[in-house]
């Protein structure tokens, strides 16, 4: 920067104030003895350069020569700015410039852009009268623009709203335009900022949950214990409470009078939050309902800071008069509720839909989560959100590093816990025990609130007989409720609702399952993907199965969308994203995404692995059929699988068995043929892939201690090149093969016509059902 600033001034010295200057060649450097620079007035300059190939024109020539010799980027970049009215007039505060002094801004600014440029085109000189009629013809151009200005800008926001990314957090997010009746909810003591966003989102009616959490919970404050099935709506049931809670403690802190119109609480909203002159960039308040967690974090465009700044100068002396009162408000902010959940995925969940609900109540939330920055998390958290969702991990790693929003927690007055049943077993979770111990000892509040959900909170595991007269006497001591509750630390007597059916699941998922040895698991998982297409979901019990099968359905050109805990969390809610846009996609997943996720229109689960606990198997089927929706589960039984599948039917008290899901046995032979093809060449590229990271490694090593490598070190005994080329030339033919394979169809038709039709040819018509649900009701088999 100090050498272009010192070639700047040099030139606007040595040029004369009434002439500008045409660059035709290049600046080059002088050579110079380095003594020179060792004097103290040239502690500033680096280098002379000499520029000898020129030409000196009248100013306006140079100006017009700077825009002709402009390059493409920087005008786009000028007309764009011209087109949304960026370009802002001077302070009328600032001092005016002698005219020799903006002639030589005028040169440098020539010179820069001129300096970009790697050919530089010659420039005659042209008339005044020339370049006045192009002048004027510039004035034209940006009156027609800045008159078109408005409607561009109203076309382009359409636009985006048509255009607007489906999330899989935020399937039930409506517009403004379409208002529905809300009138159901006014009985259940919701604020009146939060019925008019449910009026927005297209809630009507609430759930029967949340019209029994609801009232207790506003009402009379009581802790809640809540259990319902998957995909009842039980975010909002401690959601709305939370924000309730936050008004209440705002009206509290300002000394006003509890009043039931929006009007009077969106005052109180504005007056709490006028930013004031001692807050830093990073402590401004949050953008409502963002969308991803980058977008929570600071992260802001160069125009959007002018912006900022120009009206934080004309509007200071409205800050000024209320800063007083800010400042007080802004120190005094506690945080107000917390939400634990297990799963990141979850908790940017319930983040985005505690959002949406407190929209129009200016209720500011934050997520602190693992995977992510916790610079960017830190710095969030300094503008001192009344929410926070959390991970227990991060959660707690933020306390010990003495957080000042973490630190005082006595004034926390909802506490969540999500899919509780899950967070307080045994083994998992560490970090949430210290954390409840601390929330019930040293940061204790009498007057805290808490809620406990899980879909699978009140299951009770019945044991085999011969086990159940040794622990009968342990068990009627204490309950499983009794015992989460010590856990959590409720001491007195909570609203328990529970509303899980004896099955556990709900009534419009259908169950089925298929038969099968291990090794043919690969086959019926490719025959239902490839005979029901739609948005599947498989669940493996390990990684390193997701991993193979992503690998393998890859080859077979499924395009699934792995997800697990060993991946980057970006991936992995990429992967989510991708996920809920495509209507016919797989995801591959472990138990990381069974639980809690709202996932739209999720047609089929499909357990590759039986699940180890019954709940697991519950929250794994409930990512289908939810809110009224139907939904199908297919559990492929292997051998290793029969002692969980018998456990699962035994705790849901399952009669019969689940019925067989129906296969044609016609199509196995094609499907085979494929995925035995499609093993060969995954083998090949795993080990391929392994050997060549692993002999990798061990050169690496061998140099950095200039060693010789032993070969008995390396994979596959050192191969030779001939060797590897050969393999390559080996997977190229199975992979043409599988290719020609995948073109050919798989499934059986049958001729719909007797006779040719006009067109001279016979219209086949597929024998399958279109659905699996179709098949299923098809062969009449029992639900």
């Amino acid at each position: 920067m100090k050498v272009k600033k010192v070639t700047k001034v040099r030139r606007s010295r040595l040029i004369s104030s009434k002439r500008g200057v045409v660059v035709k060649g290049e600046w080059k450097a002088v050579n110079v003895d380095p003594s020179v620079f060792s004097d103290d007035g040239l502690d500033g300059l680096v280098c002379f350069e000499e520029l000898t190939d020129y030409s000196l024109v009248e100013p306006e020539k140079a100006l017009t020569a700077q825009d002709h010799s402009q390059t493409p980027s920087r005008a786009k970049k000028k007309k764009r700015k011209q087109r949304e009215g960026d370009v802002k007039e001077k302070p009328a505060n600032k001092k005016k410039k002698s005219q020799p002094e903006e002639e030589a801004e005028e040169v440098s600014v020539l010179d820069e852009t001129l300096e970009d440029d790697d050919e530089c085109p010659d420039v005659t000189p042209e008339t005044p009268h020339k370049t006045s009629k192009k002048k004027k013809q510039r004035k034209k151009k940006k009156k027609e623009e800045a008159g078109d200005q408005s409607q561009k800008k109203e076309e382009e926001a359409g636009a985006q709203s048509q255009k607007k990314k489906k999330s899989w957090s935020r399937g039930q997010e409506g517009s403004e335009g379409q208002r529905s009746d809300v009138s159901a909810w006014k009985d259940l003591f919701v604020p009146a900022s939060v019925l008019e966003a449910l009026s927005v989102l297209g809630f009507s009616a609430p759930t029967p949950i949340q019209a029994l959490t609801l009232p207790p919970a506003i009402r009379d404050r009581l802790d809640i214990l809540g259990a319902a099935e998957t995909g009842s709506g039980k975010t909002l049931c401690f959601g709305i409470p939370m924000i309730h809670s936050v008004l209440e403690w705002r009206k509290a802190s300002d000394g006003e009078q509890k009043t039931d119109g929006p009007e009077d609480t969106e005052v109180c909203v504005e007056s709490l939050y006028l930013p004031t002159s001692s807050e830093t960039p990073d402590s401004s308040p949050a953008p409502e309902t963002s969308g991803d967690p980058e977008e929570t974090e600071t992260s802001r465009d160069p125009e959007e800071t002018e912006t900022s700044g120009d009206t934080r100068e004309e509007n200071e002396e409205e800050q000024e008069e209320g800063a007083d009162q800010t400042q007080r408000n802004t120190h005094k902010q506690p945080l107000l509720g917390l939400v634990l959940t297990p799963t990141r995925e979850l908790a940017v969940q319930v983040k985005h839909h505690i959002d949406a609900v407190a929209r129009f109540t200016g209720v500011k939330t934050a997520i602190v989560v693992g995977g992510m920055a916790p610079q960017k998390q830190q710095r969030v958290l300094m503008r001192r959100p009344e929410i926070v969702i959390a991970t227990p991990g991060r959660l707690w790693e933020m306390i010990r590093e003495k957080h000042p929003h973490l630190q005082n927690l006595r004034q926390l007055r909802c506490l969540v816990i999500d899919e509780a049943d899950r967070m307080v077993e045994k083994g998992h979770f560490a970090e949430l025990e210290n954390l409840l111990e601390m929330l019930s000892t040293s940061q204790f509040n009498p007057s805290r609130q808490t809620f406990v959900f899980s879909a699978t909170l009140t299951m009770e595991h019945s044991l085999p007989v011969r086990l159940q007269q040794k622990k009968r006497k342990k068990t009627e001591q204490r309950s499983r409720l009794q015992l989460l509750m010590e856990k959590v630390g409720i001491k007195g007597k909570p609203k328990v609702i529970d509303l899980t059916r004896k099955e556990a699941t709900v009534e419009t998922l259908t169950e089925t399952r298929i038969n099968c040895t291990k090794e043919e698991k690969d086959l019926f998982l490719y025959y239902f993907l490839l005979q029901y297409p739609g948005r599947s979901m498989v669940f493996a019990n390990s990684i390193d199965c997701i991993k193979r099968l992503s690998a393998l359905l890859q080859i077979l050109d499924c395009a699934p969308l792995p997800l697990h805990a060993n991946m980057h969390q970006k991936q992995r809610l990429k992967n989510l994203e991708r996920f809920a846009e495509s209507d016919s996609c797989v995801l591959l997943t472990t138990d990381v995404a069974a639980r809690g996720l709202d996932i739209p229109n999720v047609q089929h689960v499909i357990h590759y692995q039986v699940p180890r606990t019954t709940e697991t198997y519950v929250h794994r089927s409930g990512r289908t059929a939810r809110a009224a929706r139907e939904g199908l589960t297919l559990l492929l039984i292997g051998p290793d699988d029969l002692m969980n599948y018998r456990k699962i039917c035994r705790t849901l008290a399952k009669s019969e068995e689940l019925p067989v899901f129906p296969v044609q046995s016609a199509c196995m032979n094609a499907i085979k043929e494929r995925v035995t093809l499609a093993r060969k060449i995954e083998k090949m590229e795993y080990f391929h892939s392994r050997e060549k990271q692993h002999n990798s490694w061990v050169r690496q090593a061998s140099e950095a201690m200039e060693l010789d490598v032993d070969e008995e070190l390396l994979l596959g005994g050192g191969k030779d090149e001939c060797e590897e080329r050969e393999q390559q030339r080996l997977m190229k033919i199975l992979k043409k093969q599988l290719k020609q394979l995948i073109s050919q169809p798989v499934f059986t038709h049958q001729r719909k016509t007797k006779y040719p039709t006009q067109m001279g040819r016979l219209q086949p018509s597929r024998t399958t059902a279109d659905t699996a649900l179709a098949s299923l009701s098809r062969d009449t088999l029992p639900r």
